[in-house]
């Protein structure tokens, strides 16, 4: 997918959405400054775009007992592209894995998995991880705490780059 060029309107909807992605359109509409109608087909517009990808519930993971997140290392035996296809196929079966980035630097993939405790992260390991293709070595590493946790990007494109203090 292309970059979408946004204009100021096209940002304030994508901030109030990623804010509030249960916000009436009437409620959006007056926040932006648009007709409701205006606002629904630009709202729309995006979606089409794929610019807003989808609308979600954000759980708090240690009301449902997945408390404790580790973040995974995998390396992989080699980096074929069946390898890859084949490890990249696995990793999306396991419920766990919160996300799943295929790296540069010393290992291939970075996973985030939600678990309850360090015993439910050794079944994991055990049952999901250790068995996907191609695994050469696996180096967790256990999260005390989060510091920062964000689920909307920034839109301010001065911010964007460093330096900038204008839009393009």
């Amino acid at each position: 997918m292309s970059t979408m060029n946004l204009d100021a309107t096209d940002r304030s909807i994508l901030a109030a959405l990623q804010h509030d992605g249960r916000i009436t359109n009437a409620e959006l509409a007056a926040t932006v400054g648009l007709s409701q109608s205006a606002a629904l087909r630009r709202t729309r517009t995006l979606e089409k775009a794929g610019v807003i990808e989808n609308y979600v519930a954000l759980v708090d993971a240690k009301s449902v007992g997945r408390a404790t997140t580790v973040f995974v290392e995998i390396s992989l035996s080699t980096q074929s592209e069946s390898q890859l296809d084949d490890f990249e196929a696995a990793i999306v079966e396991c419920p766990e894995v919160m996300s799943c980035h295929l790296m540069a630097g010393d290992s291939d993939y970075l996973l985030q998995v939600a678990c309850a405790d360090v015993g439910d992260y050794e079944r994991i390991h055990r049952d999901w991880l250790s068995k996907l293709p191609g695994v050469y070595r696996i180096r967790s590493s256990f999260a005390l705490r989060a510091v920062c946790r964000r689920t909307a990007l920034d839109l301010d494109p001065a911010r964007a780059r460093p330096g900038s203090t204008t839009p393009p």
